[in-house]
């Protein structure tokens, strides 16, 4: 893999982290992990601590000296170029497995990763011939973890979130190796183990069962070989090869919960006190009840207003019946005085409306008391104008005549 590849993927890898830590933002808060068993994938990049690329650096030192030592003229100097390895061997490893948890928040997980970092550079001799060199570095590592993760009490930011710290136990597998252009060596795979590694993680984002961890760590992972660098490489050391495979890593850690616990239901403190209203309404038989009441207090109301009208009506009915006699009296009395038939359509249309509803016999029966006193105090004004003097010698000359 090319440097400017590398840098190419490293680029793509951060605008990921950056992008999961954009989403956390609008998360809420978990303050557990509640996958029993769950499958995890955590991509990385990882610089390696590997510290024998020099003897690659020396050989290829060593070609473009000889390249130019053969040119013959400065022209064909010119030809001769070459291109160095990097000084930091970085890659992109990915690791996968299962967890599981034994108890709350603590969670052991076996689980594989591969290993590959590709170094290659160019050179170009005397008649402008290009010529490749590299090699790889190959790792195939197993491993157990032991996780824990931190209550949110205990350690958290201000946001709130689930810190972990994970401890790892590596063995290497077939596969685990060093290839060159010159040749290759094998990794002798120890059944105690090849190394260890320490991670802290923080949960930045989790959504329906799946988690997003984002860690850093590091890692140490020792192999030997019982061949030679001399082997792989030009003026490599004739002791047998050592090297290491792990190094410092940023890594992802996207998780999946197969089988969940019950999530805890989360009670309010206004959930304890209950509501009457909301009580009475729970059951179809609180309901019923209810309704049943609300129908009694109607009726109830009901037949109470019906005895109030007909205690109100008797009075008014009893009124109307005076009132009526009182009216003939002043119908007369209007008739004898002379009073005007306009006079007497009010007394009449008062009358017919106590007749017609006990509100307006209310009314009329004190209006017309009323009218009548009115009337019986016009009376006696009037007697003098019904028997003039001057009428009684008119009547008397007529039997003369």
């Amino acid at each position: 893999m090319g440097f400017r590849t590398k840098i190419r993927s490293c680029t793509i890898w951060l605008v990921l982290w950056a992008a999961v830590a954009a989403f956390a933002a609008s998360e809420d808060v978990v303050e557990h992990d509640n996958s029993r068993i769950a499958i995890f994938l955590q991509p990385a990049i990882s610089f390696l601590s590997f510290e024998e690329r020099e003897y690659f650096q020396d050989a290829i030192d060593t070609i473009y000296s000889e390249f130019r030592s053969v040119a013959r003229n400065e022209e064909e100097s010119l030809y001769v170029a070459k291109q160095n390895f990097q000084k930091v061997n970085f890659c992109f490893p990915i690791f996968g497995g299962l967890q599981f948890q034994v108890r709350q928040d603590h969670f052991v997980s076996a689980g594989l990763g591969f290993i590959y970092d590709n170094e290659s550079v160019v050179l170009t001799d005397r008649k402008n011939k290009s010529h490749n060199y590299s090699y790889t570095i190959q790792g195939i590592p197993l491993f157990l973890e032991y996780r824990l993760a931190i209550p949110v009490n205990l350690m958290t930011l201000s946001d709130g979130g689930l810190f972990s710290i994970a401890l790892r136990w590596y063995w290497t597998l077939p596969g685990t190796e060093i290839y060159s252009s010159w040749g290759k060596i094998d990794a002798d795979n120890s059944p105690f183990g090849a190394g260890f590694g320490l991670s802290v993680g923080y949960l930045i984002a989790s959504w329906k069962g799946l988690n997003i961890f984002g860690d850093i760590g590091f890692s140490t992972i020792k192999v030997k070989s019982k061949e030679t660098f001399a082997d792989i490489v030009p003026g490599g050391p004739e002791e047998k090869a050592k090297w290491d495979i792990g190094g410092l890593q940023l890594q992802i850690r996207v998780s999946f919960g197969v089988w969940n616990k019950p999530k805890p239901i989360e009670k309010d403190e206004d959930d304890d006190i209950p509501d009457t209203d909301e009580a009475s309404s729970d059951t179809p038989k609180a309901a019923a009840q209810d309704s049943s009441k609300a129908q009694v207090q109607d009726s109830s109301k009901t037949q109470t207003q019906a005895a109030q009208d007909s205690t109100q009506q008797a009075p008014a009915a009893q009124d109307s019946a005076q009132v009526t006699p009182q009216d003939s009296t002043v119908q007369d009395s209007a008739q004898a005085s002379g009073v005007k038939k306009s006079d007497e359509k009010p007394a009449q249309a008062s009358s017919q409306a106590s007749s017609q509803a006990p509100a307006a016999v209310k009314d009329s029966a004190k209006i017309e008391p009323a009218k009548a006193e009115k009337t019986a105090a016009k009376k006696p004004d009037e007697k003098p104008a019904q028997a003039p003097a001057k009428k009684e010698p008119v009547s008397a000359k007529t039997p003369e005549e």
